[in-house]
């Protein structure tokens, strides 16, 4: 595909993914703005909010985390569901109005465990151990003080949370009609927790070596696809680095991934998203490989999409050399919903602001109006 902006970079060539076209490599990653009704229906300003991504030259955007079942899975107050037909419904003038800018739009699925602080069905939290995640409360989501001791998540709600994913994915798909799914295994909600040695301390099938505690996802990963179908895109999002617990590494290093994405690749999934603060960087102290480079190193044959600080294109085409597909941008494509065409035309791009998200992270009449 030639490059539609006119410039002479990679982020700016088509790619393919599952039989969907993309204008360029530039896509927006999901952000938390809890700005849905109470009842968990998305609102007509996220329409607004997710239209002007498109419109501003990035061909795929993914999702803010939508919770997937009326039990343990919402995590913020104001977070969107994908839970019924009625909330589906709500999500279709969204997807609708991308499509109307020549974007595509993907779901991410969460559910957030033990770092639920805002659900309204439960008065309690779940984990895969009776462990208090580290940090606290994010107060720019309604958040106060630390987190609750969560109890430790029975064999039947796992099961029955692993449904909750498989329904809001065949919603998301078939009444919403997004382009694919993302589920969030990452950033230190339930999936994650699981997959991480400090939280997951079960003796169980659900337990065990760094492969073993990804099982959850790749049953997840199993499930959506039974519903979704073989022919749209599916893939998770992986980190190291929590929302509660920034500089947590894999104590398996370079190993314990490499057998991750190795168990990816044989996975049903088509993508992986992986982020980091600073996705050009050694995944490991004393390592020369990113977290990309070791994916792509380990499961050549996924699509990948890589997020981390890359707002700058030197930054971006360096991580694309690595071996990423797709580039994600946060921070930057908030202040730059049209990052893509100011890039293209060489203009100076906003400067990211934190109190732009104060004093809680819902969408701003500012951001709309950029």
């Amino acid at each position: 595909m030639n490059a539609p902006f006119g410039i002479a970079s990679p982020a700016f060539t088509g790619t393919r993914l599952k039989g969907l076209d993309f204008a360029n490599r530039l896509s927006v990653a999901p952000m938390t703005r809890i700005s849905a009704t109470a009842a968990g229906a998305p609102s007509e300003r996220m329409q607004h909010y997710y239209q002007r991504f498109a419109r501003g030259g990035f061909s795929l955007i993914t999702t803010e985390g939508i919770y997937t079942d009326k039990a343990y899975s919402q995590t913020y107050k104001d977070q969107p569901g994908l839970t019924d037909r009625e909330q589906a419904l709500a999500w279709r003038p969204i997807v609708e109005a991308v499509h109307a800018e020549g974007g595509r739009i993907f779901a991410q699925l969460m559910h957030g465990g033990a770092l639920a602080q805002g659900n309204p069905h439960r008065p309690e939290t779940v984990g895969p151990s009776a462990v208090r995640p580290k940090g606290s409360q994010l107060t720019g989501y309604h958040g106060d003080g630390p987190y609750a001791l969560p109890r430790e998540i029975s064999d039947a709600e796992i099961a029955e949370a692993i449904e909750g994913f498989a329904c809001a994915a065949r919603l998301a798909i078939e009444v919403a009609s997004f382009d694919g799914i993302e589920i969030h295994g990452a950033n230190g909600y339930l999936l994650d927790q699981f997959f991480t040695d400090f939280s997951n301390r079960r003796a169980d099938r659900w337990g065990g070596d760094i492969v073993e505690r990804l099982g959850l996802s790749l049953e997840v990963l199993k499930a959506v696809r039974v519903a979704i179908g073989l022919d749209v895109p599916l893939g998770l999002r992986l980190s190291q680095g929590k929302v509660n617990d920034f500089r947590h590494k894999w104590a398996e290093r370079e190993q314990g991934a490499a057998r991750v994405f190795e168990a990816l690749a044989e996975s049903p999934a088509d993508f992986v998203h992986v982020t980091e603060f600073e996705a050009w960087k050694p995944a490991f102290e004393g390592g020369d490989a990113s977290l990309v480079s070791l994916a792509r190193r380990h499961a050549p044959r996924l699509f990948i999409i890589a997020n981390g600080s890359l707002h700058d294109l030197d930054r971006a085409e360096e991580v694309m050399e690595a071996g990423a597909d797709m580039i994600a941008l946060g921070r930057g494509a908030l202040v730059n919903p049209d990052w893509p065409q100011l890039t293209a035309k060489r203009t100076a791009l906003r400067p990211f602001d934190l109190p732009f998200l104060a004093p809680i992270s819902d969408i701003k009449d500012s951001e709309l109006a950029l």
